[in-house]
């Protein structure tokens, strides 16, 4: 009789699946490697919740074309070992279609197993190295890259800071080349990626480049980096770490009277720079791939705040950061990828690759700009999104278009 009844059960379940519509018995798997215990946890844990209230809206709305995601998020603490195990994980056990990844040494490290396995993956990394298809065919980012964005904040400092401020007014007037220096941790890859490209730039606009200046991406200390970089005098600095660090730097700036101005890569530059840097942080430029979470843009109200508070309750609002609304962008961009593809029926990793190639996909809703790869080049943007520190707060100020304004060095700069 049990055996009777458990087959009966069993007959009713199958047929009561067979009865569904086929997407509603399908998921889409998604992995997600994130810093929340490691050397960028500073601004990655803040990024992780935006990626996951980010999936729970586009489930809401009906996942990818009916077929719910099912989000695999995990931290590795900002370690490549550790990377490259998650992702094996991802690959073999969770079975993802794509992979939302993180850092620069990770990502870099992971492409040839990427490539091989024709695994799309969005990451956090902006480098400029993964931008080549021809070397990186799988890799795709969701702003401007670090080196174009380098090139632009260097660039429009030169045309609307040097040329127009009357601080640098003697400097001009006695024929003065700026003076510039990268602060950055010299082992990190990802502060390291854009070096070449701005000092390229820098010999471009005419500038004076002195010596790096190697500052650990956790530094507590600055002083000795600046009391060395005054020995040069530079009238501008580039800070490629994360914003703890970066905050430590242009402290220790002001209190020593190292009287330059300061450039920052997209994650040294964020609400808490004010918080934790103060008055230091006032007249800062920094490289935003959104809009921040105070400003006004047309997902705001109607996702991004509403999602915070119904996913992430214990976490107030007043806490969250520009990282929330990068973690929207990187989801939005992979959910569009993967409705694209899964229309074409390729929900597959060159499925998506094709998918990401031929469409422009836009993230303006978030104050971001419109992905725009091709076969030839996975830059997605060339627009470069510049914002200062102004009483206190960060905002956008302008928009400098790299190939527009230097069309012919624009297609030698891919792979920077």
């Amino acid at each position: 009789m049990n055996e009777k009844r458990y087959w009966f059960l069993f007959s009713l379940i199958l047929l009561l699946l067979s009865a569904l519509p086929a997407s509603a018995q399908q998921m889409v798997k998604l992995g997600a490697l994130q810093d929340l215990t490691g050397a960028t946890s500073d601004v990655g844990k803040d990024e992780a919740l935006g990626v996951k209230e980010a999936v729970q809206y586009y489930n809401d709305q009906g996942g990818i074309n009916g077929k719910k995601i099912r989000l695999f998020q995990y931290d590795y603490g900002y370690r490549v070992p550790e990377a490259v195990t998650t992702y094996k994980r991802f690959r073999d056990y969770d079975k993802v279609v794509m992979v939302l990844g993180w850092g620069t040494g990770d990502t870099e490290a992971l492409s040839p197993t990427i490539n091989a396995d024709k695994m799309p993956y969005v990451s956090s990394s902006f480098s400029g190295h993964l931008c080549d298809p021809k070397k990186t065919p799988y890799n795709f980012v969701y702003g401007t890259d670090y080196s174009t964005a380098a090139r632009g904040a260097i660039t429009y400092w030169f045309e609307e800071v040097w040329k127009k401020d009357p601080k640098w007014k003697a400097e001009r007037e006695k024929g003065t080349k700026p003076r510039f220096v990268c602060f950055y941790m010299w082992a990190s890859p990802y502060g390291s990626a854009p070096i070449k490209a701005i000092k390229d730039q820098a010999k471009i606009l005419g500038f004076e480049v002195g010596p790096d200046q190697d500052v650990s991406l956790t530094a507590l200390d600055t002083k000795s980096q600046v009391l060395a970089a005054k020995n040069f005098g530079p009238h501008l600095v580039w800070h490629g770490n994360t914003t703890m660090s970066v905050a430590t730097a242009l402290k220790d700036a002001m209190a020593l009277g190292l009287g330059a101005d300061h450039i920052i890569n997209i994650w040294g530059f964020d609400e808490n720079l004010v918080k934790l840097a103060g008055p230091a942080a006032e007249g800062a430029i920094g490289l935003p791939a959104c809009a921040f979470l105070g400003e006004e843009f047309p997902a705001k109200g109607s996702r991004v705040i509403p999602y915070a508070k119904k996913v992430s309750p214990n976490v107030s609002p007043e806490t969250r950061l520009i990282r929330t609304v990068q973690g929207w962008c990187k989801v939005t961009l992979a959910v569009e990828a993967m409705k694209i593809a899964d229309k074409a029926g390729k929900l597959n990793g060159p499925g998506i690759r094709e998918a990401f190639e031929n469409n422009r996909i836009s993230l303006k809703e978030f104050g971001g700009q419109v992905m725009n790869y091709t076969p030839t080049d996975h830059r997605a943007t060339s627009v470069v999104r510049v914002a200062r520190i102004k009483d206190g707060k960060p905002m956008g100020v302008g928009e400098i278009d790299m190939k527009a304004k230097f069309p012919g060095e624009w297609p030698s700069w891919l792979g920077w």
